[in-house]
């Protein structure tokens, strides 16, 4: 066989091939990892579909021989968790959604007011200011778990005060208000350091035209920088959705005595201790827990990707 004389094939026709071959190997590369990085997912809803006896007698790797919804059914309403009346995970579902979804709108709505602030209403020692947030984003939960239960316990006197004058604490001392709170806080410096990175890039002129209009400082955030800033509100959401869902230390420490208000991350936790030995049990609790957070992540996947860019934030 002779050889091949490379100079008779056409450049572009060799191009070709090599843009081919490269396609290839990149998609062929990134298929593999992803079949690695989903292979314990797809363990957990095989095992989960699964009844009792193929879980514990076959391979973990097998499809269903005889497909079942009844471990999800169980373990969200059904499954008795043993710290309260509580039956199965969908009570300490919605509590998470209680804690959550306030954290989440409060934190985000104040770390774009202090964005603003800092960029666009520029005051003396807003730098002093902008330092000591961007400092809270690295301090660890654990070294201010005290000093948040003594202002927690602080907020619980004013509390107990209020309802022995007006009858009602208006949310001091509530549990579930200072798991908010906690949130609150500790996200603030990360909302704020997301936006402020945000809000450095927006033209500062618009803003100056919206004040020669006569706009003030909220009219122009809400008409002016807020239209042109959902990819960054949604990615922040969605960070700190992502931080909030998930957090366990803060409700295992600040909910003792409240077992009834645990989210899904402690109460998920005590059901695996009960039902150890019933595996596919705990994996449908285990993917009724990460549904919320992924569906909403593959719903707004591209919003959010676009939030990262234009900050420049991740965490």
């Amino acid at each position: 066989m002779s050889a091949v004389d490379l100079s008779a094939v056409p450049p572009r026709r060799m191009r070709t091939s090599q843009s081919v071959i490269t396609r290839v190997v990149i998609y062929g590369l990134l298929i593999f990892f992803a079949m690695i990085y989903l292979v314990p997912l797809i363990v957990m809803v095989m095992t989960s579909l699964k009844p009792l006896d193929e879980v514990t007698g076959g391979n973990m790797f097998a499809l269903p021989k005889s497909l079942t919804f009844a471990p999800w059914t169980r373990a969200w309403g059904e499954a008795a968790i043993g710290v309260s009346d509580t039956a199965g995970i969908s009570g300490y579902f919605m509590n998470s959604i209680k804690m959550v979804v306030p954290a989440v709108l409060i934190s985000t709505l104040l770390g774009a007011l202090n964005g603003y602030v800092l960029t666009k209403w520029r005051f003396p020692g807003h730098k002093l200011v902008f330092g000591m947030m961007l400092f809270a984003c690295f301090i660890p939960f654990q070294s201010v778990i005290i000093p948040m239960a003594v202002i927690l316990g602080l907020l619980g006197q004013i509390g107990n005060q209020l309802i022995d004058a007006t009858g009602f604490s208006f949310g001091f001392g509530n549990p579930t208000v200072n798991l908010v709170i906690c949130h609150v806080v500790y996200g603030l410096g990360f909302t704020t350091l997301f936006f402020r990175n945000y809000y450095e890039a927006f033209p500062t002129e618009l803003v100056k035209a919206a004040m020669i209009d006569g706009a003030g400082p909220f009219r122009t955030l809400i008409s002016v920088i807020v239209p042109q800033a959902w990819a960054a509100i949604i990615a922040v959401c969605l960070f700190h959705f992502f931080f909030a869902w998930n957090d366990f230390l803060a409700p295992l420490v600040y909910l003792v005595g409240h077992e009834e208000l645990w989210p899904i991350s402690v109460g998920m936790s005590y059901f695996t201790g009960q039902y150890v030995t019933l595996p596919h049990l705990i994996q449908a609790t285990a993917l009724m827990a990460l549904a919320l957070p992924v569906g909403i992540f593959v719903l707004a996947q591209r919003v959010f990707v676009q939030g990262v860019v234009v900050t420049g934030v991740e965490k």
